[in-house]
């Protein structure tokens, strides 16, 4: 039996269809059915989905001579399902790359009756936000004392769905009824935290943006669910909580400008008083509807509306008088001496510990000891080492440290609003060697500069007194894209300087740090971050290479911190997921070999002076959207690979150690790791901190 039916609806959502239906049917499985259906759309929508189904045997159409809306549309594919379980996925939305197989196999594994599964939001202009993430779900009449779940967060079993009598209703907000008689009625519910769901909930034209009084059908797919027998046979206190819930979220409806006309407020407000009087007779009403008249219940919330401004009018001062009064305390710090003593340090944006600066950082302790080094971070920043000294940024420690400091060293930007003090030294470590076009070269490769101001960047290399970069290769570039009036340090990065010195006895730690076998071969899977991806899109399946490779091979997969949740941890018992390990250099020792695509981590890991392999299936596409500073298929360091065939050929002929990978990996080296002695940092501090 199929496992898995995705029921794709379809009304006036034709150019999002063909994206939606290429979700699914391009998935890395072929063990799912996909119905569409054409809900006598009014566009070409019909036409999109018999062209796809003239191609692809795996999605069937269904058309309906009537509108019915999104309810009995779902209910048409529901009937012609055949999978063990059914995947509603609006024509609007999609799905994100691995989703069905990494679904398929949670659902073999727990067979629940509903699994649900973690989504996010894609707005407007394709920026991916919004993370949800079901670590925890309600059941029974407990879940209607919760937020209703999305619907495409669930993934339901077909015969419990006919055993329990569940169908969508017709009228709008037909999934909160469907959603909370799932999780209401499940004898069983797993939950699978990774977003495999991308919803778009700002789209043009949909019932969420649309301003109609239609929305008052809510009160109708509330009532369902209040009425279902799990609930009625709930205690008084389970169902009261949730009516209140409904409740509140029916008056936050009908008080949403941007989909209740006022005119049709009135209307709502007695169907949603008769809504609880249904649920709740003889009782109180919810606070909200104890004043009994739409007339008074808009007198008293008025009159609720200003309380609550009074009573939180210090609250709220407070909180608009802060951002100023930091300002302002900013400013007087600038007034301030400048701390000859006070090193300032950040990288990766203020997330935490990191990289060249803090390679810098170490070595400042060691040889600078009057030196006092402070790291920016943000709230929720990685645990850091023990005896490091931090402020959070936006405190008022932050703003007087980032004032008063001597040094500030990054290997990023700081926020625009820092001020480069006469005096202020400023020490711009970056973080990688580029095969990537970047900073001021960017405009020749307008895909890549989304978000992008060249006014702003100018401005920030403007106070770098120093960049350092690792070679010659670097330089010669940065000198263009980066052009500064101060001074390049062309060091070696501080951040090699661990591997370019480890020991036998080093690699044996981070071996064991990892838990890895003393006799397995370790192959680091690390690829980089594709601007034309929103979420997480693999081009590499690494279960299947953990199978092509054999038992002896451990897969270590490191994913890019762009993507957030937005990916799938693997299923093969050797692979490891290792994206959330907070030192990278621990992994490059710990690996054998490096298989990686466009990502600076290839400069890094070869000064280890082991196997590297490139896997770049879409290298042209890299290089017309992203632009590059060398023909990477021709000066790779060691394999260059374009299949997953010739990948794993690779692997199995013994190409990736050969003599002929030996002589690209030593000219590779030779190109851009010759200044990687373990000294990089030394170089730096004795130059940065100049008494030393």
């Amino acid at each position: 039996m199929t496992m898995i039916s995705v029921v794709v609806p379809a009304w006036g959502v034709q150019g999002y269809l063909a994206e939606a239906l290429e979700s699914v049917l391009d998935q890395q499985t072929v063990d799912a059915e996909v119905i569409g259906v054409d809900d006598a759309s009014p566009d070409h929508g019909g036409e999109v989905l018999d062209e796809r189904a003239a191609r692809d045997h795996r999605l069937t159409v269904v058309h309906l001579t009537a509108n019915g809306g999104p309810g009995p549309a779902r209910n048409a594919g529901l009937d012609r399902a055949s999978g063990e379980y059914v995947w509603f996925v609006d024509g609007d939305d999609r799905i994100v790359p691995g989703a069905l197989a990494a679904i398929e196999a949670r659902l073999r594994e727990e067979k629940p009756d509903v699994l649900v599964v973690g989504a996010a939001r894609e707005r407007w202009d394709r920026s991916v936000s919004g993370w949800r993430t079901p670590r925890s779900v309600a059941t029974g009449a407990e879940a209607l004392t919760r937020e209703a779940p999305p619907l495409g967060t669930l993934v339901v079993r077909r015969q419990f769905l006919t055993g329990a009598g569940i169908r969508f209703r017709p009228g709008w907000y037909e999934d909160v009824a469907f959603g909370y008689a799932v999780l209401a009625e499940a004898a069983s519910v797993a939950t699978f935290e990774p977003a495999c769901y991308l919803r778009r909930l700002d789209r043009d034209r949909s019932i969420r943006t649309t301003r109609s009084p239609r929305h008052a059908e809510a009160v109708a797919q509330y009532d369902d669910a209040l009425s279902r027998p799990v609930v009625t046979a709930a205690p008084p206190a389970l169902r009261r909580r949730a009516l209140d819930r409904a409740v509140a979220e029916l008056l936050t409806i009908l008080q949403d400008d941007a989909r209740m006309p006022r005119d049709a407020r009135r209307e709502m407000f007695a169907a949603v008083s008769g809504l609880a009087r249904r649920h709740a007779p003889g009782e109180r009403p919810p606070g909200p509807l104890a004043a009994g008249s739409f007339a008074a219940f808009r007198v008293r919330r008025g009159a609720g509306n200003l309380v609550r401004a009074v009573r939180d009018a210090p609250r709220a001062a407070r909180a608009r008088l802060r951002k100023p009064a930091l300002r302002w305390y900013y400013r007087w710090q600038l007034r301030r001496p400048i701390d000859e003593s006070l090193a300032v340090y950040a990288a990766y944006w203020y997330r935490g510990y990191a990289c060249n600066p803090a390679a810098i950082y170490e070595k400042a302790r060691e040889l600078a000891p009057g030196i006092r080094g402070v790291w920016v971070v943000k709230r929720g920043h990685r645990p850091l080492p023990g005896g490091v000294e931090h402020v959070v940024s936006g405190s008022r420690a932050y703003y007087r440290t980032i004032a008063r400091a001597k040094y500030l060293i990054n290997n990023a930007t700081f926020p625009p609003e820092v001020v480069k003090r006469p005096g202020a030294v400023h020490v711009q470590t970056h973080h990688g060697t580029p095969l990537k076009t970047m900073g001021l070269d960017q405009p020749k490769f307008p895909a890549s500069t989304v978000g992008f101001d060249a006014g702003r960047m100018r401005r920030n290399i403007a106070k770098w007194d120093f960049s350092i970069t690792a070679n010659r290769h670097t330089t010669l570039l940065w000198d263009r894209q980066f052009p500064i009036r101060g001074e390049t340090l062309e060091t070696g990065y501080p951040r090699n300087d661990r591997l370019a010195v480890a020991t036998a006895a080093d690699v044996a730690a981070a071996r064991a740090e990892l838990g890895l076998a003393p006799g397995e071969r370790v192959v680091l899977y690390a690829p980089t971050h594709r601007e034309w991806h929103a979420a997480f899109t693999p081009v590499l399946d690494v279960d299947a290479l953990a199978e092509a490779l054999g038992p002896d091979t451990r897969v270590l997969l490191r994913g890019h911190y762009f993507y957030g949740l937005a990916g799938f941890p693997p299923r093969h018992p050797r692979v490891t997921d290792v994206s959330a390990f907070p030192t990278v250099e621990t992994l490059y020792l710990a690996a054998d070999v490096l298989i990686t695509d466009f990502s600076s981590v290839m400069f890094d890991y070869a000064v280890l002076d082991r196997p590297l392999v490139i896997f770049a299936p879409d290298w042209e596409i890299y290089r017309a959207v992203r632009g590059v500073t060398f023909d990477l298929a021709t000066e790779h360091p060691g394999t260059f690979a374009r299949t997953v065939e010739e990948l794993v050929a690779a692997f199995r002929t013994g190409q990736v150690d050969g003599a002929e990978a030996a002589a690209a990996r030593a000219r590779f080296r030779e190109r851009f790791c010759a200044l990687e002695d373990g000294r990089a940092a030394e170089r730096v501090v004795r130059r940065v901190f100049a008494d030393v």
